[in-house]
């Protein structure tokens, strides 16, 4: 079958990889394409599978989850292929290693633990291009996350218009599209216009490191 999301998964605990491969397998829309046990491995099982989404844990042996996030990100970009979505994982609520891996260029955060339908749904969600996974629990990592960054605001932060400015804070809390939409009075289509012009000032990739940028400059 064409046109499946191609899922890869790295994580240390062989029996949670079982798991995860059974659950991705048993969707139609869905290909299990590799694993990895640690993070080192992980970065030659995307380059030699190219998944679409890649779930990766952040603590593991031999390398850890933010660097191999970093390294199979840059690779891609060097290579010239298109970069895969990463959805870290962690078994801690609050930790400030999984904002760490979001700064790094992953594209979700989402707890071991999760509900199996939550995670298919994270999978779906990031391969769409909607990359704020649980926004509630990535909003209280940052909230309860005591940011060592006490500078100015950015400039390019002052590059926004008044408008830009209200999609800018409405979206860091993690509403979505159709929410900001209703609360501003404009139609979705003109909001999704503002948020890819506030991406393109402050040179963020997309949400996610929209939500980590206004946390980490106290913007919100």
């Amino acid at each position: 079958m064409s046109g499946r999301i191609r899922v890869g998964l790295v994580d240390d605990q062989a029996l949670f990889r079982t798991g995860i491969r059974m659950l991705v397998s048993s969707q139609g829309d869905l290909e299990f394409v590799g694993q990895a046990a640690d993070g080192a491995e992980g970065i030659a099982m995307a380059e030699k599978t190219r998944p679409d989404v890649i779930l990766m844990d952040i603590r593991m042996p031999v390398m850890d989850g933010i660097e191999s996030t970093r390294q199979i990100l840059a690779s891609a970009l060097a290579r010239g292929v298109t970069l895969p979505r990463i959805i870290v994982l962690t078994t801690f609520d609050l930790d400030e290693a999984a904002m760490r891996a979001i700064r790094g260029g992953a594209s979700g955060f989402l707890l071991k633990d999760a509900d199996p339908e939550f995670l298919l749904a994270a999978i779906r969600t990031v391969h769409a291009g909607t990359s704020v996974i649980a926004a509630s629990a990535t909003r209280e990592l940052f909230e309860n996350f005591d940011s060592q960054q006490q500078g100015e605001t950015p400039a390019s932060f002052g590059a926004l218009t008044a408008r830009e400015r209200e999609i800018f804070v409405l979206a860091a809390r993690g509403l979505s599209n159709s929410e900001i939409a209703t609360a501003e009075f404009l139609s979705e289509a003109t909001v999704k216009t503002h948020i890819s012009r506030v991406l393109g000032k402050l040179g963020l990739r997309d949400r996610v490191q929209l939500v980590v940028f206004a946390y980490e400059n106290k913007l919100t």
